[in-house]
């Protein structure tokens, strides 16, 4: 007999015994017997204890052969189970999945896990316990993961003789939506942790070690880890992610975020400028903030956030299917301070939404020579009827009218866009529509990918997908070619222009050369040279990862700029440096 067996066995028989003594029999056979006044007042002091815990049916449940802990159905939030004893001596290996999100949902994970006194490590083989940090924006994406565990889970069996404690666990986006498959249906995994359960891991961790399969994928409105301090994984220090809010409120048709990361809410202000500043005493030179709708912050973690007066404005020709906003401080709000910190410090800003650009965040922008030049602006087609369909809250028209209005305040931007082929009801026309846009608009990236249905979402319930598989692949390779050649047009127009190049490391070609990415986050490939600090001394030194440098572009494609270094610059040089260097030309 186990020993939750015989816990369960002496609770039981306690019971018994106790409701007998009350009704004042003897017990011969429980070792009771009729007792005093004092004895019965004691009796019903325990009774009233033993009715605050755990009640029979959770012991039977505990001690099944399929363990299970769901945090759903946690009623006992003060019986926490102990961490593990071992976990000093445990090893963690993480493979993130999906988007830059999930890469600061991994740095968070592994912060609290350090905490817990867990080692990280880099090689698989060396695994106790491998976590997964997974992305369900599409199906091709869940299906990559599920090979994965599979593969894992084979392994898992090969190693049960050196490994026997080996644990698989499902973080993210999948954990959330694909919790009962997981967990009770193909049993390939022993912890599920949603995107706001990450502080849970410990525990989930120790329920796994103690034999049960453990999950906690319940949505917060309030979860920003904002103290939780994230474990950078940036190679030497050079560029950092730093995650200022959580979740999404505008529940575009096609879109499982919502679900997945649940409602819109925005890490304090204090906490992010902690972070950042933290960063740049680290010698990071970039950081991008991220958000599943960045540019829709709004911090109310004070009281006199809530009651300013400032409410949400819209881009123009922009709507929401949500009541406008009030009071907190805003993304430009946050954009000044964080600008502010370091001046050689780039910043730029991911995902946004094309509704929450007003004038002042774009005129901030153009201002600061440390916000990068450069908006991601996800447009998902070029047709109104689709974006009508998709719930976008615009028309081709209105998005146009924001490019336009980008361009005037800021000269010179480079601009990013999303695309999805094949959506509900999409005709030929409408493809031709999103093609011209791409033509009329000219991006310098882009990501695009063909519709995938995905389950809770509002196309999934009210629309038909019915744009065939081979038809949506066509239309995608179309897209694709069609972009490839605009890039290539507006790279190529760069060409003779002097860009200052964040240095990244190696080119993956060639060990000879070097590459980075300008401020309009095109790659940008030079041959590795010694440089010159400054324009008038011979001294040559040479350039590592983290240094900025400035590039003379020679030649582009849609995908890259190629060009030779010139001399090791900053931000705050840059000017001077372009001065200096064109008056020796001369």
């Amino acid at each position: 007999m186990n020993i939750s067996s015989s816990f369960t066995l002496c609770r039981f028989t306690f019971r018994k015994c106790l409701s007998r003594r009350l009704q004042g029999d003897t017990c011969d056979r429980y070792y009771c017997s009729k007792s005093s006044s004092t004895d019965q007042t004691r009796v019903v002091q325990l009774k009233n204890k033993l009715a605050c815990g755990p009640s029979f049916q959770d012991f039977i449940k505990s001690s099944t052969s399929d363990k299970s802990y769901d945090a759903c159905n946690d009623e006992y939030e003060e019986y926490h189970i102990p961490e593990c004893t071992t976990a000093r001596s445990q090893k963690v290996y993480f493979e993130t999945y999906g988007c830059q999100m999930n890469v600061s949902d991994t740095e968070i994970a592994w912060s609290i896990l350090q905490k817990a006194g867990y080692s990280r490590t880099h090689e698989l083989p060396e695994a106790d316990v491998v976590l997964l940090v997974t992305c369900s924006v599409r199906e091709k994406a869940e299906q990559t993961i599920w090979n994965r565990l599979k593969h894992l889970t084979a392994l898992k069996k090969r190693c049960q003789k050196h490994k026997p404690l080996l644990k698989i666990g499902v973080l993210g986006c999948m954990a959330e939506r694909l919790k009962t498959k997981l967990l009770e249906q193909e049993k390939l995994v022993d912890v599920l942790a949603g995107p706001d359960a990450y502080r849970h891991l410990p525990r989930l961790l120790s329920l796994a070690y103690g034999g049960q399969r453990a999950s906690n994928v319940l949505l917060s409105l309030e979860e920003t880890y904002a103290d939780v301090m994230p474990v950078h994984q940036t190679p030497e220090g050079h560029s950092a992610f730093v995650s200022i809010m959580r979740g999404c409120d505008n529940m575009c048709s096609y879109c499982i975020v919502p679900f997945t990361r649940g409602r819109e809410r925005s890490r304090p202000l204090s906490s992010i400028l902690e972070e950042v500043r933290m960063l740049s005493d680290q010698g990071v030179k970039e950081v991008t903030l991220l958000g599943q709708n960045v540019n829709s912050y709004r911090d109310l973690s004070e009281q006199h956030f809530i009651c300013s007066e400032g409410s949400t404005q819209l881009s123009r020709g922009f709507k929401t299917v949500y009541r406008t906003k009030q009071g907190g401080l805003l993304f430009s709000d946050l954009l000044d301070k964080v600008s502010q910190i370091d001046p050689d410090m780039r910043i730029r800003f991911t995902s946004p939404h094309p509704k929450d650009f007003p004038d002042e965040v774009l005129q901030l922008i153009q201002e600061r020579r440390n916000i990068c030049k450069q908006i991601h602006l996800p447009a998902q087609s070029g047709s109104s009827r689709v974006l009508h369909a998709m719930r976008r809250g615009y028309t081709r028209e209105a998005y146009l009218d924001l490019v336009e209005n980008i361009r005037e305040i800021i000269p010179g931007v480079s601009l990013s866009s999303d695309f999805i082929t094949g959506f509900c009801g999409e005709t030929e026309e409408d493809h031709q529509q999103t093609l011209s846009l791409v033509r009329e608009v000219g991006y310098n990236v882009g990501f695009l990918f063909a519709y995938s249905m995905r389950k809770k979402t509002h196309a999934y319930h009210r629309l038909q997908d019915d744009v065939p598989a081979p038809v949506k692949q066509c239309r995608l390779e179309e897209l694709i070619s069609v972009f490839r050649e605009e890039a290539a047009k507006v790279n190529m127009a760069l060409t003779g222009s002097t860009q200052l190049v964040l240095v990244e490391g190696e080119s993956k070609r060639s060990s000879e050369e070097l590459c980075g990415r300008n401020d309009g986050n095109v790659k940008v490939v030079f041959p590795k040279t010694d440089l010159p600090v400054q324009p008038e001394k011979p001294q040559m030194v040479p350039v590592t990862l983290g240094d900025y440098v400035l590039v003379k572009i020679t030649s582009a494609n849609s995908q890259c700029l190629r060009g030779h270094a010139l001399i090791h610059s900053s931000l705050n040089d840059r000017k001077t440096s372009e001065h200096l260097l064109s008056k020796q030309t001369i």
